[in-house]
């Protein structure tokens, strides 16, 4: 299944077309108010750690050892990814940052990581009752009714 996430500054205007809009930063962005972001969430679990983010903008580790220890974080996090999950199935998501320059931020490799883990899903639940914590979300949501 093909899943739409696409990736946007958080300083560029709403569009009805966005979908999910989720914030993925540490940190709030400097001059918005919440009400003009038109948020669907912020989200800083799937944003990289305080440490690595600051080694990067410090210039102290290059791209590549950014991306590979931002996925480690992801991965280490078992359930990061989920609500992001979610959110992809239900239609297009828009991952927002405040960096100016969204090609060398974090998103790229998030929106990787998201595509990945919902593929293995799809993989997992070929021809079976899918198994993931938002499937099983849906599946027990009723049963307390």
């Amino acid at each position: 299944m093909a899943y739409d996430i696409q990736l946007k500054r958080v300083y560029s205007p709403a569009e009805d077309t966005d979908g999910a809009r989720v914030l993925v930063d540490r940190l709030w962005p400097r001059g918005k108010r919440r009400e003009s972001l038109a948020l669907t969430d912020w989200y800083r679990d799937a944003s990289p750690s305080n440490t690595l983010r600051r080694d990067w903008h410090q210039g102290n580790i290059s791209r590549a050892v950014f991306a590979r220890r931002y996925r480690w974080e992801i991965a280490d996090s078992e359930d990061c990814l989920v609500p992001l999950m979610r959110l992809a199935r239900q239609g297009r998501l828009t991952l927002l940052s405040a960096t100016r320059d969204l090609d060398e931020s974090h998103l790229p490799i998030l929106r990787k990581a998201i595509l990945e883990a919902l593929a293995e899903e799809d993989r997992q639940a070929d021809g079976r009752e899918a198994n993931s914590p938002p499937c099983y979300a849906e599946r027990f949501k009723n049963v307390d009714k």
